[in-house]
């Protein structure tokens, strides 16, 4: 009978390291929300990669950044947990910021970990030469077994990282069925893609204190989708900055959520966007277990 390999990949860093654009080139499609805003990804998404016979779960977790509110708390102990559950642990660095007090961090932290990877991110954007300083010190911090140069913009150096990746991974019954895929589930799934554009459009404006949820899907007689969304915010300020003058900026939000949808899915949408305001929503358990994270 033939060996199998299943194992699971923690993905940490600061937040905008680059983590989501990552997981979403080796997917080869969109897993995991990017914004210009940090700390976007709330969930702890996994996602399955085929690398020849060896099955690689990719855990993508939210950036580790110094926690203040409930849900900071709840987004960097998922980071954590993550980690310590993994096969192996890839850290990602940012090669603009260089070695920063995160990263320091976070070396201690994952020190003991038998099976550690650094990837140095971005490094299309700036000289070889100073590089060589962050790997020294990257090699001082902790045991890692390789330490990969790559641009996830660009998709260099990701299949040589997969193929080192895969080659750690403990044998193993195939933990998912052995195709690519991730789990998010469906509703979640579209109310990150929303979420995604309500940043894209209003990142400067709109504090972290938003959710989307996905309230209810239905299908009509010509097998069009139509989705039912609300975008909760605080206050009645942010309101007003969601919606825009005459309704403008939601529309745009959208049109744009509701294209992705149909090239994501491959199907015909119609988007119903509502704004609520619910001043207490970072206090409710349920935003969170339907996240992934734990409630405390």
């Amino acid at each position: 009978m033939k060996k199998t390999y299943s194992g699971f990949i923690a993905i940490i860093g600061p937040t905008n390291a680059g983590k989501s654009t990552l997981l979403n080139q080796i997917m080869g499609r969109k897993v995991s929300i990017v914004s210009h805003k940090v700390q976007t990804t709330r969930t702890r998404l996994r996602a399955v990669k085929m690398v020849g016979d060896k099955q690689l779960i990719f855990v993508d977790t939210p950036g580790v950044f110094k926690p203040s509110r409930r849900l900071d708390r709840a987004m960097v102990g998922a980071a954590m947990s993550a980690m310590d559950e993994a096969d192996a642990v890839l850290l990602l660095v940012d090669a603009q910021k260089g070695i920063t007090k995160t990263i320091e961090y976070l070396c201690e932290k994952i020190k003991n970990h038998k099976n550690l990877f650094v990837a140095l991110n971005k490094v299309d954007a700036i000289s070889k030469i100073d590089l060589l300083p962050m790997v020294a010190s990257l090699s001082q911090m902790a045991e890692f077994k390789e330490i990969f140069m790559i641009s996830a913009l660009k998709n260099d150096g990701i299949n040589q990282m997969l193929e080192s990746l895969s080659a750690v991974m403990p044998e193993s019954p195939y933990l998912f069925d052995a195709k690519d895929a991730s789990d998010v589930p469906d509703m979640l799934y579209l109310s990150e893609l929303t979420r995604e554009k309500v940043y894209k459009y209003i990142h400067k404006e709109l504090p972290y204190h938003i959710n989307v949820v996905t309230e209810k899907v239905e299908t009509d007689a010509e097998g069009v989708l139509d989705i039912y969304q609300k975008i909760v915010v605080q206050n009645e300020a942010h309101k007003k900055i969601v919606i825009g003058r005459g309704g403008e900026q939601l529309k745009k939000i959208g049109t744009s959520a509701r294209h992705d949808i149909q090239d994501q899915w491959g199907v015909n949408a119609r988007l119903h966007l509502f704004v609520r305001v619910e001043p207490n929503w970072e206090n409710t358990a349920e935003n969170y277990t339907e996240q992934g994270l734990e409630f405390k």
